[in-house]
């Protein structure tokens, strides 16, 4: 039964599902020290999905007293008397000592997921926020994707969805996602570079309250290769991508050299960037502001954010990890689940799927 209808009280406060990520990973340090947060804790109640045992390890490395309440997995639900409360999957099994990609944890960190969805779905939690997976982990396991974006396209039926990056003055959307470097020309369509600069205008207005978005469009190559010098990406992919988009009333420029669009973009030139490949994205994102850095998945019909790290096995179990990022993805998903509430008819078209995009 689908329980979203009861749950639509502008007053009543917001639930978030926080997933614990990969259990060898600094998922569950993360967590912990971002839920710690009194500030954190008064935003929202939330859900962990995931592992009491880890969590508690990590916390004790933290030195954190435990300050959550414990369901088993299959009995969780909206209304319960704590402001966080883990959904333990006590099934699973990983030693703290492990720091390291196994089919267990991919196995743990798809269900943690795969939950959080289906609760959102029904209406127990208002958004999903994701620690890290560990994707040589999810391949043990067998999973059909390769992360956490594909997944949760899949599930909610998403016919377009891209990656957005939010961190101090930049946002940034990628047209291209997990694809090997020397990959990308070879998979790269007019459709796929409109897509992310449509979905990132509506979001822009839907989330983040820009009535018409200025949006810088990336080249590919150097130089925006120069009319044709160093490839014909720009003349035969991205300008007619562009065009397209201008002609749908979306206010963006392109294609521009990545070293001056970035700078251009944290001048207050424009409100956001497409990028054409992700490490063209990460490289400033990082630069500008990694502790607070946040993943937004757009194009979905749900909120779901992560912060922009990794597992750090390296690191995992030591308590080295900074949760800032952590803090800024769950700060970041509340206020974008409070915009859903508040207009989901304008949520709902952010989300909806689309026709075959132009190739």
């Amino acid at each position: 039964m689908n329980n979203k209808a009861n749950h639509n009280s502008i007053s009543e406060q917001m639930v978030i599902g926080v997933t614990m990520g990969d259990a060898a990973g600094i998922g569950p340090e993360v967590v912990v020290k971002a839920l710690a947060d009194p500030e954190v804790r008064r935003a929202a109640k939330f859900i962990v999905f995931g592992m009491n045992e880890q969590l508690c390890y990590a916390a004790d490395r933290a030195e954190i007293e435990p300050f959550w309440g414990r369901h088993q997995h299959e009995k969780i639900g909206r209304d319960y008397p704590f402001k966080v409360v883990v959904a333990d999957y006590d099934e699973y099994s990983v030693p703290p000592w492990l720091k390291a990609p196994s089919q267990v944890a991919g196995e743990a960190s798809i269900r943690f997921c795969l939950d959080a969805i289906e609760a959102e779905k029904m209406g127990v939690i208002d958004g999903i926020v994701t620690a890290p997976i560990s994707k040589e982990s999810w391949k043990m396991a067998g999973a059909a994707w390769p992360g956490h974006t594909e997944m949760f396209a899949q599930k909610y039926k998403a016919f377009r969805k891209a990656m957005m990056f939010v961190s101090g003055p930049l946002k940034v959307a990628l047209a291209t996602i997990h694809e090997a470097l020397f990959e990308v020309r070879h998979k790269f369509k007019i459709g796929c570079v409109f897509e992310p600069i449509d979905l990132l205008n509506d979001a822009l207005k839907e989330y983040f309250s820009i009535e018409n978005p200025r949006i810088g469009v990336a080249a590919l190559n150097p130089h925006a290769s120069e009319n044709g010098q160093f490839g014909d990406e720009e003349q035969r992919i991205i300008a007619p991508a562009i065009l397209l988009a201008q002609e749908q009333g979306i206010n963006c420029t392109g294609p521009i050299p990545a070293d001056s669009l970035f700078l251009r973009a944290v001048q207050g030139e424009f409100d956001a960037v497409v990028a054409m490949y992700h490490d063209q994205a990460m490289i400033p994102i990082k630069l500008l502001d990694r502790d607070h850095a946040v993943n937004v998945t757009i194009g979905i019909p749900a909120v779901r954010t992560s912060p922009a790290h990794g597992t750090a096995f390296d690191i995992a179990g030591r308590n080295m990890a900074n949760a800032s990022s952590m803090k800024s993805a769950i700060l970041t998903a509340v206020r974008m689940a409070q915009v859903r509430r508040a207009c989901p008819a304008d949520a709902a078209a952010n989300g909806r799927a689309a026709g075959s995009p132009p190739q």
